[in-house]
C-alpha cells in the first residue's frame, strides 16, 4: 500500500527554520517583510520566520529556499553559512521528503549574544 503524504509549505518552512537554528553560530532568523516584523514586535515569533520558499519552476516538486539569519560576532561566517545550507538540505530531505534545489543564505545581522 502506497501512502500519500503532503507536507505544506508552512510546515516545510518551519522545518527549515528550526534546522537553521540548530547550527552553532546562528543566533536567530531575521524577519522577512512587514508582516513578519509586526509579528515579532507583537511577540508572535514563529519557527518559519526568516524562511522564504518558492517552488522551483525548473524542477517539479523541488523548492528554492532563501534564509535570512543573524550570526554571533566572531564566528567564521562562510563556515556557518555552509553548515546552515547542509543542515537545512538534510532536514528538508530526510524529515519532509522534499528536495531544495537552491539554498541561499543571507546574513542580515551580527549579534553580541551567544549562539
Amino acid at each position: 500500500m502506497k501512502e500519500n503524504i503532503t507536507v505544506t509549505e508552512q510546515a516545510l518552512a518551519s522545518i527549515v527554520g528550526l534546522a537553521a537554528h540548530e547550527v552553532p553560530g546562528v543566533v536567530g532568523m531575521s524577519p522577512v517583510g512587514l508582516r513578519e516584523g509586526l509579528s515579532r514586535i507583537l511577540g508572535k515569533q514563529e519557527a518559519r520566520e526568516g524562511v522564504v520558499l518558492k517552488p522551483d519552476p525548473d524542477q517539479g516538486g523541488a523548492f528554492l529556499a532563501d534564509l535570512y539569519i543573524v550570526v554571533v560576532y566572531g564566528v567564521n561566517i562562510p563556515a556557518v553559512v555552509e553548515s546552515v545550507g547542509e543542515r537545512v538540505s538534510w532536514a528538508a530531505s530526510e524529515l519532509a521528503g522534499v528536495k531544495l534545489s537552491r539554498i541561499t543564505v543571507h546574513v542580515t545581522g551580527i549579534s553580541r549574544g551567544e549562539a
